[in-house]
This record gives structure tokens, sequence and C-alpha cells, in this order.
């Protein structure tokens, strides 16, 4: 995963996200920290240091970032706590009569959303494994995002990415047409 973020960098993809169904790299972003470092001076050798990584925080919302790359790392309980924290929101506002119940429609949900603040919807996904699902990401963060599938992420090399890359360049949205 360390190598993917760094083939990232190095192709100048400003925001990258991790989206792992059990949790294993937010409870151990250090580690991937580390990784994602030690990669860095291994396959970009003396250029390592022209290129920054930054970790989005979770926890503030309106985060402004000063490095060339960020790395949001997302787990499912992400989204859970998210919508559950923009109902509770949104309730709060109708209650101070500062909304009508009626006002909910999809961009009041999307700006009281914030698991991605800050972030943009991504434009595209790499799917690790032979199962077709989304698990757990978010319909509404995905709605007009490229989903391209990669045997496994294990021993996954340049070309590999390179390839989906391709890929994901070839496609052709028609945004309903």
């Amino acid at each position: 995963m360390a190598s993917l973020v760094v083939w990232c960098m190095a192709l100048g993809i400003s925001y990258v996200s991790v989206y792992d169904h059990d949790g294993i790299f937010k409870r151990n972003n250090s580690k991937l920290m580390d990784e994602i470092l030690k990669q860095q001076q291994e396959l970009l050798g003396l250029d390592y240091s022209k290129y920054k990584m930054e970790f989005a925080n979770q926890d503030k919302a309106d985060q402004v970032l000063n490095c060339q790359s960020a790395l949001k790392v997302l787990s499912p309980e992400d989204g859970k706590a998210d919508i559950v924290r923009a109902a509770q929101n949104f309730c709060q506002l109708v209650a101070q009569q500062q909304r009508k119940y009626t006002d909910l429609d999809v961009n009041v949900l999307d700006n009281l959303l914030s698991s991605t603040n800050g972030f943009p919807d991504p434009d595209l996904i790499l799917k690790f494994g032979p199962v077709d699902s989304t698990l757990g990401f978010l319909p509404w963060h995905i709605r007009l995002t490229e989903i391209i599938s990669l045997p496994s992420h294990l021993n996954i090399n340049y070309e590999d990415f390179f390839s989906a890359l391709l890929r994901y360049a070839a496609c052709e949205q028609r945004w309903g047409k």
C-alpha cells in the first residue's frame, strides 16, 4: 500500500484515500506513514524530499493541507459516524428553528457530512480482490467514480498500477447522457 501511495505522489495525484474494510491501516497509521517514508527513499532516491505527504486528520473538519499530497485513511466507522453526526446536526438546526424539516435535501445533507471535508470525491477506485462490492464506500461519495478491479494488492508492481491508470484515462464518462 505504501508503494501505491508513493507512486501516486510521484505522478502528482494530490488526494489519496485508502479505504480499508477491516480498519487495519487506520489502527496502524504510524506504521503506514513510516513505510511510506521508507518507500519514498527507496523508489524516488535523492528526489524523495521533493514530495511531501501528509495524513489528513479525521478529527478536524476544515483542515488546510499544506503539502503536495494528502492521504486519508478511512474505515467503515467513518461513514456511519458521519451519518449520525449529520442527522444530529440537522435535528439541532430544526429544534433551534434555523431550518425546517422540509429543508432536508441532497445538498443540505452533503454540507452536513464531514468524513471527506476538504477531500474531493474520488475519481478512481482501485479495488483489490475477487469480490465485486463497494464494501462500505458511501454511495454519494462514489456516484461519479470509476472502479477498476485488480486481482490482489499483494505483489502489485508499478506496471499493474500504471495499466490501471491507463484504463481509467480511456474511460468516457457520459454524465447520464
